[in-house]
C-alpha cells in the first residue's frame, strides 16, 4: 500500500506497553513520568492517604506542581491494600500488565501478596521492579532511605562537604531519586528486550546507595590505593574549576583545570598571558596546584575587565574552553535556546489554565515524545480503568467505593 501520502502522527516508542505504578515521592514516580512520555499506558496506584507529594506547595486546583511534574499523563486509580477485596483487583490488573514499578520498604508488598512470586505465577511475563534504599539483600535491607541519607552514606555529602572546606550541608537536590530513576527505566527497557527473545518477565532489585556509587564518576578515584604521578591531576578535580565574575556582575563557570597538562596553556595563552607558560612558579604541574590561588586569581582579575558571560565565553572558545553563564531555573527556561527546544511545556491545572514543567528532553527523528495529558486526581480513573480492563459495571465500581475498597477524591469544578 502506498503510505506516501499518509499524514498520521508517528507513534510513541513506547506505546502498547501497559505499567502498574505502585511508587510515590520522587524515584519511583520520575522513572514512571519517562516510560509515560516514551509512550507507555502508566496507571498510578495510590493509597487512601495519597502521595506525600500532593500535599506539596505551589498548588492549584488542589494540585500540588510536584505532583504535577513528576505524575502528569498518568492514570490513576486509589485503592485501600488494607482490604483483600483491593489486593484480588491488583491481582486482575496484573494479568493485563506488562511491567510493576514499586518503591515499598523490602516487605511490604510480599505482606500484601504482591510480591514478584506470586504475581509472576498469575502472569509469567510480568517485569517486576523494585526501587529501594539497599536493595531487598544485605544487612542493610530493612533501613529507611531516602535521597539524603543515600547522598550521605554513599560519599555525596562528604565529597561536597570536604569541597566546601569541611562545611557539610545536604544538597538541595534529591540526586538518589533521579538517578535510581533513570537507572530503573534503563533496567525495565533491557527487561523489555529480553522477553521478546525468552518469553519471560523478570524481577529487577535497584538500589539507590548501589546506583549512587555506579554513577559516581570519582568512584574510581575513590578505592585506588596506589600512588600516582606527579604531573597527574586525579580525576579532573572539577571541583576546581574557575569560577570567574564579567564587569557587570555574570558568573561564569569554565570547564577545565587551570593548572592541568596542555588545559593550563590554553588558559593563559586565552587571556593574553602567555609569558606565564614560563614562569618558574607555574613550570610543571606540582608547581601549578602549590600555586594555584594565584592562577586563579589571575584568572579572575581578567574577567573583570570583560565586560559580561557572553564575551568570556567568545574569548575562551578561540581557545578551545567552554564556559557556562551560572543562572537560575527559569532564565536558562526561558532563554531563546529553550524557547527553539521547547524544553518546557504547558499542562492543564484542572481549572482551566496551565501550568509550566519540563518537557521530555528527547528529540526522536520518527516518534512522539512531548509530554501531554493532564495530572490526575486521586482515583479519577478507578471506573475508566477498571471497566475498561476488568469489565466492571458502574454499579459494581460505586459499590466498592461505598464499601472504601476504591477510593476517589476529585474536587467540585475540576476541568479536563
Amino acid at each position: 500500500m502506498d503510505t506516501s501520502t499518509t499524514s498520521q502522527q508517528p507513534q510513541r516508542p513506547l506505546q502498547g506497553l501497559r505499567i502498574l505504578d505502585f511508587s510515590r515521592v520522587l524515584t519511583g514516580p520520575h522513572a514512571t513520568r519517562m516510560l509515560c512520555d516514551l509512550g507507555a499506558e502508566i496507571i498510578k496506584i495510590e493509597p487512601p492517604d495519597g502521595d506525600l507529594t500532593r500535599f506539596t506547595n505551589p498548588r492549584v486546583n488542589s494540585l500540588s506542581t510536584y505532583f504535577i511534574q513528576q505524575n502528569v499523563g498518568k492514570k490513576n486509580i486509589s485503592l485501600d491494600m488494607s482490604k483483600p477485596e483491593a489486593v484480588d483487583i491488583v491481582k486482575k490488573l496484573v494479568m493485563h500488565a506488562d511491567i510493576l514499578i514499586e518503591n515499598f520498604r523490602p516487605g511490604v508488598m510480599k505482606k500484601l501478596g504482591l510480591d514478584y512470586a506470586s504475581l509472576s505465577a498469575l502472569n509469567p511475563k510480568l517485569i517486576y521492579a523494585s526501587i529501594t534504599g539497599y536493595g531487598q539483600t544485605g544487612p542493610w535491607v530493612h533501613r529507611r532511605a531516602y535521597a539524603p541519607v543515600v547522598g550521605a552514606e554513599s560519599g555525596l555529602t562528604n565529597h561536597q562537604g570536604m569541597a566546601r572546606g569541611g562545611q557539610f550541608a545536604n544538597d538541595p537536590f534529591s540526586h538518589a531519586d533521579v538517578y535510581t530513576a533513570m537507572e530503573t527505566c534503563a533496567a525495565v527497557l533491557a527487561a523489555v528486550i529480553q522477553r521478546h527473545s525468552t518469553g519471560r518477565g523478570q524481577s529487577i532489585d535497584i538500589a539507590m546507595a548501589q546506583t549512587m556509587l555506579y554513577v559516581n564518576e570519582h568512584a574510581h578515584d575513590a578505592l585506588w590505593d596506589e600512588p600516582t604521578p606527579p604531573e597527574q591531576i586525579r580525576s579532573f578535580e572539577p571541583g576546581n574549576y574557575p569560577v570567574l565574575t564579567a564587569a557587570n556582575g555574570d558568573k561564569v563557570v569554565v570547564s577545565g583545570h587551570p593548572g592541568e597538562r596542555g588545559t593550563f596553556d590554553l588558559f593563559f595563552t586565552a587571556i593574553g598571558r602567555s609569558d606565564l607558560l614560563t614562569d618558574p612558579k607555574f613550570i610543571d604541574v606540582p608547581s601549578r596546584l602549590t600555586n594555584l590561588e594565584e592562577l586563579q586569581s589571575i584568572l579572575r582579575a581578567w574577567a573583570l575587565t570583560i565586560p559580561d558571560a557572553t564575551a568570556i565565553e567568545e574569548a575562551l572558545a578561540k581557545h578551545k574552553l567552554a564556559s557556562g553563564k551560572i543562572r537560575t531555573t527559569r532564565e536558562l527556561a526561558d532563554t531563546d535556546w529553550a524557547v527553539a527546544r521547547e524544553i518546557t511545556v504547558e499542562v492543564s491545572n484542572r481549572g482551566g489554565g496551565k501550568v509550566r514543567i519540563p518537557n521530555a528532553p528527547w528529540k526522536f527523528s520518527d516518534a512522539t515524545v512531548t509530554t501531554a495529558g493532564s495530572p490526575k486526581y486521586r482515583g479519577e480513573d478507578n471506573a475508566l480503568v477498571l471497566g475498561d480492563l476488568l469489565g466492571l459495571s458502574a454499579t459494581e465500581v460505586d459499590a466498592l467505593t461505598e464499601s472504601g475498597v476504591l477510593q476517589r477524591r476529585v474536587p467540585p469544578g475540576a476541568t479536563s
